[in-house]
């Protein structure tokens, strides 16, 4: 009997685990699916490109996976009980109806959505750039506007930085604006500091620094300060919130529904279940939690996937090194900043700035695309025969 490995979502992560079991396990001792709602691999880190209308090229996940032993599943995940080992899933030829799915490995890899964070108005009147649905909601309300119009983005981290450069070279017509909870580019270094306010003077987006934004309106956002920016149009980006499923689940999770696991993605609670990428809350160096990010999701990805392969097949479990390089920033399609960090994501004094560091960026973009056609970084494939697998009865 095979041992049924389903993993959930095929963003970064889940499609590099994924792709990745594949390539460490004989095909007949395991049955691997891919479930996703969307039909192909979503780019995300591209989406504030995307919202300004530049065009990305479609990957079909069916096509990325022919002939790999990994069969993908187009459906929506509505539960995960874990108990019973089931996941519930509507796919399009039957909306409205649960489906089961059966598994003996589960790897968690539901990612995340924008955080709203409460904030009165945000649902109603801000976009988001979280996904392919809100970046082309976002294209075409971008689409509409008239010179001299404004936007103003709400969050000064990497993607706040990123769109309102995409979106202040793409529209040099419009007002662009950003409002960040403290000052900008606080956690750069000063070179990185530097070279962000130059941009954002070439490019004449106004930072509002210091400015908790309170509550969002049609036509504008009001800060902590009494303060109101016009805004005809409001992209928020101010962080992320993970799926709400696990938190509905008896997974040991935090206050924010991340999954907690060990150095092995392993669940704390339930050894057959793994969590990567934005759903997990794994540490890095030091103890300290790793963001959500592409860059801490991809290594998680792999060490989940040897390390599920080697308890299957009773081989040594890895040891992928958590930590980080360095932050790699896009300002538009000319200008980039690359900040080079610490093991633990603290700024240190080295920074690439211009078009070097834009180079260096799309490099790390296509990158990141290639490993997940090619989860194994084009090792040839090593498959193991599966010795310690422990299949469950059907659930009942």
């Amino acid at each position: 009997m095979q041992h049924r490995i389903v993993v959930l979502g095929a963003g970064y992560t889940g499609a590099i685990a994924a792709g990745r079991l594949a390539k460490r396990l004989r095909r007949e001792d395991v049955a691997i699916t891919l479930v996703n709602a969307e039909p192909d691999f979503v780019e995300r880190v591209r989406m504030h490109q995307l919202a300004v209308g530049q065009e990305l090229r479609p990957r079909s996940l069916a096509e990325m996976f022919a002939d790999t032993g990994v069969e993908v599943r187009l459906a929506e995940v509505t539960g995960v009980d874990v108990d019973r080992r089931t996941v519930a899933v509507t796919d399009p030829d039957h909306p409205g109806e649960d489906r089961e799915l059966e598994y003996d490995t589960l790897v968690y890899a539901l990612g995340s959505a924008w955080d709203h964070q409460g904030v009165p108005g945000t649902v109603e009147h801000a976009h988001e750039i979280a996904g392919r649905p809100g970046a082309l909601r976002l294209r075409e309300r971008l689409a509409g506007l008239d010179a001299g119009e404004s936007v103003v983005v709400v969050g000064g981290g990497l993607t706040g930085l990123e769109a309102a450069t995409e979106i202040a070279e793409a529209r040099p017509d419009l007002d662009v604006s950003l409002a960040a909870r403290g000052g900008l580019g606080d956690w750069l270094s000063p070179k990185g500091r530097r070279h962000l306010r130059k941009v954002f003077g070439t490019l004449g987006i106004t930072a509002y620094e210091n400015a908790a934004v309170t509550e969002v309106a049609a036509d504008h956002v009001a800060t902590a300060d009494g303060a109101a920016i016009p805004a005809a149009v409001t992209l928020w980006t101010a962080g992320f919130a993970v799926h709400p499923i696990a938190r509905a689940t008896t997974l040991n999770v935090t206050d924010t529904g991340r999954i907690v696991v060990d150095g092995t993605m392993r669940s704390v609670s339930h050894p057959e279940v793994y969590a990567i990428g934005d759903a997990a809350m794994a540490a890095g160096p030091g103890g300290k939690p790793l963001r959500m990010s592409c860059a801490s999701g991809t290594p998680t990805a792999w060490q989940a996937a040897d390390s599920i392969a080697a308890r299957l097949t009773g081989g040594k479990l890895p040891n992928a090194p958590l930590r980080y390089f360095n932050q790699c920033i896009s300002l538009g399609r000319r200008e980039g900043l690359i900040q080079y960090v610490t093991a633990d994501d603290r700024a240190v004094r080295a920074a690439l700035t211009g078009r070097f560091a834009a180079v260096y960026k799309e490099l790390v973009c296509k990158a990141a695309a290639w490993g997940v056609a090619n989860p194994t970084l084009g090792v040839p494939a090593r498959r193991r025969a599966v010795t310690r697998a422990e299949v469950r009865p059907a659930a009942v």
